[in-house]
């Protein structure tokens, strides 16, 4: 495995959320107390003056510091200084992202370290999915470092006789989100790090400019129903190609992109007319059985035969005979994708009311394939509202091999889940737009870097997992339903 370089890539904000308002009274007579026993570099004295700048909330850990000595509203002098919850923390996310998991991941992807404090980086609030599973752990300790190092988490992602091998270092790879939904920086951010981690990103639909074409090694290029960017030159060029029936976070109703976001560079990509709406038919007009399906790879496989064939479909009742019937039409990987993912684009009424939740597709076609006695000649991928490495091992658990990632890179961007990325000229932020003027927020070296930055802790948390369950492989995991349990709601 190639050697990652995690270096500190802070905020691009002056003054970063907190989930904590610390403030100073009109009693302080700036002695400097404060900023000599806090720990986390809160307080210090402005240069060339002998007194304490404004506080940096965004560093306070609140309540957790008085565990320590370090508690500075109970030594300051005077009584002067405030720490209160930050209503701007607390009107981030929502039930699924909540302001803690929002907060858990920019201090991930700024420091390349597990959460410290009292933030929660594992779960939601949202009363179901993922949320309401946890692990049994059977060793109360974890591995010395050194075996700690010898935990394989790598997923081979071709199991069929032919075709290359293709083997990553890490169980999980990034989702597909189309040039015009995102921006060019913040494709070029997570292709960057993707390349950093030997793994692989997803054009999504509308396949991709000329500035991704050195990283073609670790894209996968997306066929959707629109056939929107799709050429012989890229499907040439890649060594994973992916076929998208459906999305789970808008099952039935294919990909839309609004006029305001199809520029003339994306409308040039798409061989469509700029500041039109373009809309995705559903399905693919030309497959309705497993042997429609079967040309459709035998298309891609004329043109490219040494390329892997991944097939997205979402999650309905009959996902199971879906997934077998993919598998008998050569696909390699199975990607199951959930309702619960998706941008601020996909609509909430698909979202929150069509299709089966993941967790329950995973296990119903984990099992399934383990009946018809394929289970292990097919790579099975989930995605749709998988947030962090946590959420990653309960999918392995339940029966995949791996996750695909889409939201929690946007997070590690700055996303702070406001739900406008189809809104105009999309996000205030730079990530979710094709404005030039706005995508110019994103720089994309620090991008990767913070992205590299949140793979890493990713990889720390589940191997120390793995050694707390006892185990070497995180292959070892899959399927393991014994060893999650079920949490009661309050």
């Amino acid at each position: 495995m190639k050697n990652i370089e995690v270096r500190p890539c802070p905020s691009r904000f002056r003054r970063e959320i907190g989930k904590y308002r610390v403030s100073l009274s009109d009693h302080c007579f700036h002695c400097g107390l404060c900023a000599e026993i806090c720990p986390n570099g809160v307080f210090e004295r402005m240069d060339g003056f002998n007194c304490i700048s404004t506080p940096y909330s965004g560093q306070c850990t609140g309540p957790d510091c008085s565990s320590g000595s370090f508690l500075c509203t109970k030594k300051c002098p005077v009584d002067a200084i405030k720490i209160e919850e930050d209503r701007q923390w607390a009107s981030l996310g929502d039930f699924r992202w909540t302001p803690d998991l929002i907060l858990a991941t920019w201090q991930q992807a700024e420091t390349g370290k597990i959460p410290e404090g009292n933030l929660e980086y594992k779960v939601g609030v949202s009363g179901g999915g993922f949320d309401r599973f946890d692990f049994v752990m059977i060793k109360s300790s974890s591995l010395p470092p050194r075996e700690m190092d010898e935990i394989s988490l790598s997923v081979c992602l071709n199991r069929r006789g032919t075709g290359q091998k293709i083997e990553i270092p890490i169980p999980w790879y990034g989702a597909g989100m189309s040039f015009g939904s995102i921006s060019l920086p913040t494709m070029l951010a997570r292709t960057i790090a993707a390349k950093a981690w030997d793994t692989f990103v997803s054009t999504g639909e509308g396949g991709y400019p000329e500035e991704l074409v050195p990283y073609r090694d670790y894209i996968i290029t997306q066929i959707a129903t629109g056939l929107f960017g799709v050429s012989e030159e890229t499907i040439k060029q890649a060594r994973i190609i992916e076929f998208k029936y459906a999305q789970g976070a808008k099952p039935g109703l294919g990909g839309h992109l609004l006029g305001d976001k199809n520029t003339p560079s994306v409308a040039r990509m798409r061989e469509a007319v700029s500041w039109t709406s373009l809309f995705s038919p559903f399905p693919f007009h030309s497959v309705y059985s497993v042997e429609d399906h079967k040309k459709h790879i035998d298309w891609v496989k004329q043109i490219n035969p040494e390329a892997l064939i991944s097939v997205k479909v979402s999650t309905p009742s009959d996902v199971d005979m879906v997934a077998v019937g993919c598998y008998y039409a050569g696909a390699n990987i199975i990607h199951l994708d959930g309702g619960y993912g998706g941008t601020g684009a996909a609509p909430e009424i698909a979202k929150k009311n069509i299709a089966m939740p993941i967790e329950y597709a995973i296990t119903k076609v984990h099992k399934f394939l383990l009946r018809e006695g394929v289970r292990d000649e097919v790579v099975l991928m989930a995605s749709g509202g998988i947030r962090t490495a946590h959420d990653i091992a309960k999918s392995i658990a339940l029966g995949a091999d791996g996750a695909i990632i889409g939201t929690s890179e946007l997070v590690a961007l700055g996303c702070v889940r406001c739900g406008n990325c189809e809104s105009g000229r999309g996000c205030p932020r730079g990530i979710a737009t094709t404005d030039p003027e706005l995508e110019q927020q994103i720089d994309v070296s620090w991008g990767a870097q913070r992205i590299i930055n949140l793979y890493t802790v990713w990889e720390k948390q589940l191997k120390l997992l793995l050694s707390q369950l006892g185990m070497k492989d995180i292959k070892e995991l899959r399927g393991r339903t014994d060893l999650l349990r079920y949490v009661d709601g309050k």
